[in-house]
């Protein structure tokens, strides 16, 4: 039988202050200006995973590689420090963030901009996470970050999602390309109120929908089997959980076309309570001598916390889970 309260003892342990954070708001409902959830965000910074995120920084808020270098780049690191939670404002994390507004708003990058067969051919993605980032970072109302979110509804899909395929033939948007830049929306709509941006979150909700965040909506076969795993840090790729923490920014889960998600969700849950990552590792321990290498260390092997925070957010969001 699960425990909850010992799995809720280990989130709210001091290894992690930004899991112990978000545990202490978001699954007891801790008020932010609390003594124990502002001491808790206080230690977010100098925390082991913070400061091997920031380290070897640059004067000009870079880290000495371009943006998107994986997984190096000032445009992940931001992601994985925004997912964290730094605070708004953050200096550090703004002039990395001015960085990635200058690759991403900058002329060379917009010539690879190209339209093939009446669709945009983009990575939208990188907007996607550029967006969610500059949001989280109290930079919505900075002329570039309009610019993305206005692009990113430009580049919309008729679908509702977006893709980087050239194939002059390829009509549907891909899972990949979309989740993200509806994450940056969400975060841009809740800041700013745009009606326009609002309509392109509702299509965009609607492909997942359509698909229960991971069917063929022709067949009903399972697009494809890494997406029933679980990852951390997801980086530009997918997986159910991830579908549904992003949705989940929209409100409660009540759509009965997530009920499949939702349950294979729940019957990953360990017999200790959390999660952890059964798929592909995107990423590689620093150190090692091949691509893909990270620059801290996430957790491997057991169960992992940012996986089991976020899959324990999705299951109050869905109305599937009390919290004594």
């Amino acid at each position: 039988m699960i425990q909850q309260s010992s799995v809720l003892k280990w989130l709210l342990s001091d290894d992690n202050p930004s899991v112990k954070y978000f545990t202490l708001v978001d699954m007891l409902d801790e008020p932010v200006d609390s003594s124990k959830a502002r001491k808790a965000r206080a230690a977010i910074l100098t925390s082991p995973l913070v400061c091997g995120l920031f380290k070897g920084q640059k004067a000009d808020g870079g880290f000495g590689v371009h943006p998107y270098h994986k997984w190096t780049g000032a445009h992940w690191r931001l992601v994985s420090l925004v997912e964290l939670g730094i605070p708004k404002g953050e200096k550090r994390a703004l002039a990395a963030a001015q960085e990635v507004l200058g690759w991403l708003t900058g002329e060379s990058h917009k010539r690879n901009i190209r339209l093939i067969n009446g669709r945009i051919r983009r990575c939208a993605s990188q907007e996607g996470n550029a967006l969610f980032v500059c949001c989280r970072l109290g930079l919505a109302n900075d002329a570039r970050v309009r610019y993305l979110a206005e692009s990113l509804i430009e580049w919309q899909w008729p679908d509702g999602g977006w893709n980087c395929d050239k194939n002059p033939q390829a009509c549907h948007s891909s899972f990949y390309e979309s989740i993200t830049p509806l994450r940056g929306l969400i975060e841009y709509h809740r800041l700013t109120g745009d009606k326009n941006v609002l309509r392109g979150i509702e299509k965009a909700s609607e492909l997942f929908l359509r698909h229960r965040l991971y069917k063929s909506q022709r067949t009903g076969d399972v697009i494809d089997p890494e997406w029933l795993k679980l990852h951390y840090p997801i980086f530009w790729h997918y997986d159910i959980l991830h579908g549904l923490r992003v949705l989940s920014m929209l409100g409660p889960l009540k759509d009965r076309r997530m009920k499949e998600a939702l349950d294979h969700l729940e019957r990953k849950r360990l017999a200790d309570g959390g999660w952890k990552s059964d798929g592909r590792y995107y990423w590689a321990p620093p150190g090692k001598k091949v691509s893909n290498v990270e620059v801290v260390n996430w957790e491997r092997g057991g169960p992992n916390r940012m996986l089991t925070l976020n899959a324990l957010r999705v299951l109050k969001a869905s109305g599937r889970l009390t919290i004594p």
